[in-house]
């Protein structure tokens, strides 16, 4: 998996493959003496060992970004992942284009969810490809997205719980979706992401 994964980056001018391990101990290791900005974190840990790989990053070094590179994960796992810190949720099922433009995506400081909602909750609908979201509810939506609870969300807006809840109320209501997890797959779309870095940007470094 490694030698495959190590090809297919190699064909990507603006990403570096810096290292690799398949023990957890080292792999600790090689985060702080590499500072990748991206992790590909493989789910053959299991779902402990990848929360638990997870918290100890974001103290050793959290300006790595987690990504979870997973065959099947559950809304309810998929949303404790974000909240423990993870940056990234990617099937390993889904084409290679999709693996760099995760990392592509995630090395830009944004959350990579896609193909994780089940088709059809992905159906079209009116209110949600139309939405005019307010710049607060554009604040609350990229901040749900990190995995933020409500309280944590009106700390860091200065606002009260209940009026995150109201805004969050306007927001389902904009966009159609049914739930935060939905909002955070969502919300790289909603939010008008997914633009290319800026040409003089450094290459993301992948661990």
């Amino acid at each position: 998996m490694i030698e495959g994964l190590a090809k297919v980056l190699a064909e990507a001018s603006d990403i570096a493959l810096c290292g690799s391990s398949s023990n957890p101990t080292l792999s600790m290791q090689a985060l702080s003496e590499l500072s990748p900005d991206v992790v590909l974190l493989d789910q053959s840990s299991g779902l402990r060992g990848m929360f638990h790989f997870i918290a100890q990053a974001q103290v050793r070094q959290p300006q790595s970004r987690v990504v979870l590179w997973i065959h099947e994960l559950d809304e309810v796992e998929s949303f404790r992942a974000l909240q423990a810190g993870a940056r990234g949720i990617l099937k390993k099922t889904l084409p290679v284009s999709a693996l760099t433009d995760c990392i592509r995506t995630v090395a830009r400081g944004e959350v990579w969810l896609d193909q994780l909602v089940p088709a059809d909750s992905k159906k079209a609908d009116g209110r949600r490809s139309g939405a005019r979201l307010t710049s607060r509810e554009k604040d609350i939506v990229a901040l749900v997205a990190r995995g933020l609870r409500n309280r944590q969300i009106g700390e860091t807006l200065s606002i009260t719980q209940g009026t995150v809840k109201v805004h969050l109320m306007h927001i389902f209501e904009k966009t159609g979706v049914r739930d935060r997890f939905e909002l955070a797959v969502e919300a790289r779309r909603l939010l008008g992401g997914g633009g290319k870095p800026a040409e003089n940007e450094p290459a993301p470094r992948s661990g």
